[in-house]
């Protein structure tokens, strides 16, 4: 391993941190598209729902066994394996615009990409762990959430701009491109981090963590992404569409792009601050109650709502809040698992994010057409808020602190 090699671990952050940033673009780039080809494709707002949330449920069932395979094989093979998986399943949203049944294409597309993504985060995390001390270990998830998280509302950009200007199909392939480039860059440059001499035989592929921290972590993880992705990444453009918000002279689909690239940016900044911060400060709790707390802001800003310099506002707050969460939230999870138990502890907090992230579309889509949007925003903001208390609970009950030092 390279625990704490922090020479010879920056060409290899900056390898997965390239990789998974540009893989992100293919997850990112459908969500401003697929809303809108609802009504084209003539499919229901359930089944919009659920395309969008496919590739959550097959990562779901695919995290604990890529984890326990991190654990068993180590981190390279996993890694590129996952990213071509990825590139190939970004090629399937250019099939579903040219081919019958584009519904059933997108399916096994989203699908596709979650098996991927699941190998690619659990080897992701294990990596920036693996070459990482306590002192370091907040900074770099920082970067490594950032590259992975980066990427696909970067995607989201992408997505609405260039479907704008030139066309869904364009946007798709452009996104497929970077795929494949991601892919070509992983397997020249990611090396072995994490098990010496390439297998551990003991670690078995159905084996699961269940430990405190580990569902500890990722409950915050759920809560964090079910108001994330599953509802503001959701709705924002049917929200904009509704309320005749635009920015530049774009429509709703290219003003969602917009204003999630906002998040983006504030999500960029805040995630290796975050990190950084709970390494200075020799403990990750308080900036972690203080992101979430963020977070809540942010919907409650979006709930009230009525300009775009108040949904501007909103945005930068959950970008803060969600990005800043993310290096502090993964750092505090390696600083209380065993080394040899990363990879498995990162499968079973990325299940607890893509039930989030999975069902958030498939609550939040038909809940606001019945509700509206401001009950299911205001829902949104207490959710960070139920999530730093179980975090506090779940952090004194393992260390018997309620701010645990670096490492202890």
């Amino acid at each position: 391993m390279l625990r704490g090699a922090e020479g010879g671990g920056r060409p290899i952050l900056g390898a997965v941190i390239v990789s998974t940033f540009f893989i992100g673009f293919g997850g990112g780039v459908i969500f401003p598209i697929l809303p809108n080809l609802g009504a084209v494709l003539g499919i229901s707002p359930f089944l919009v729902g659920l395309i969008l949330s496919a590739n959550r449920f097959s990562r779901l069932f695919a995290n604990a066994p890529a984890g326990s395979l991190v654990d068993r094989f180590g981190t390279r093979k996993p890694f590129v394996i996952g990213m071509f998986i990825q590139g190939i399943s970004t090629s399937g949203y250019v099939i579903a615009m040219i081919a019958p049944l584009p519904e059933a294409w997108f399916m096994a597309a989203r699908l596709l990409w979650g098996v991927g993504s699941a190998l690619v985060f659990a080897t992701a995390y294990t990596i920036a762990d693996d070459i990482s001390d306590g002192g370091s270990r907040g900074s770099n998830m920082g970067l490594i959430r950032g590259g992975v998280l980066f990427g696909f509302p970067t995607g989201v950009v992408l997505g609405g701009l260039v479907s704008e200007l030139s066309g869904n199909v364009v946007a798709f392939t452009v996104a497929t491109g970077f795929a494949f480039f991601a892919s070509a860059v992983a397997y020249l440059t990611v090396p072995e981090t994490h098990v010496d001499g390439g297998a551990n035989q003991s670690v078995k592929p159905w084996d699961v963590n269940t430990s405190l921290p580990a569902v500890t972590v990722g409950l915050v993880n759920f809560a964090v992404l079910f108001v994330y992705i599953g509802a503001l990444f959701a709705t924002l453009v049917l929200f904009l569409d509704q309320n005749q918000l635009s920015v530049f002279g774009f429509d709703a689909q290219g003003s969602s792009g917009l204003f999630m690239g906002l998040t983006v940016v504030a999500a960029g900044l805040s995630m290796y601050v975050g990190g950084y911060v709970s390494d200075r400060n020799q403990s990750r709790v308080p900036i972690l109650l203080v992101f979430l707390g963020v977070t809540s802001v942010g919907f409650v800003l979006l709930a009230l709502a009525d300009s775009v310099q108040t949904l501007a506002i909103a945005c930068l707050c959950i970008g803060l809040g969600q990005g800043g969460t993310s290096g502090p939230l993964m750092a505090l999870l390696g600083d209380l698992v065993a080394d040899g138990e990363m990879g498995r502890a990162v499968g079973t907090n990325n299940v607890f994010g893509d039930i989030g992230g999975g069902f958030g579309p498939i609550v939040t889509l038909p809940i606001v057409d019945i509700v509206g949007f401001w009950p299911v925003y205001f829902c949104c903001a207490a959710m960070p808020l139920v999530a730093a208390a179980i975090l506090l609970s779940g952090v004194r009950r393992e260390t018997g602190h309620f701010l645990p030092s670096v490492g202890s």
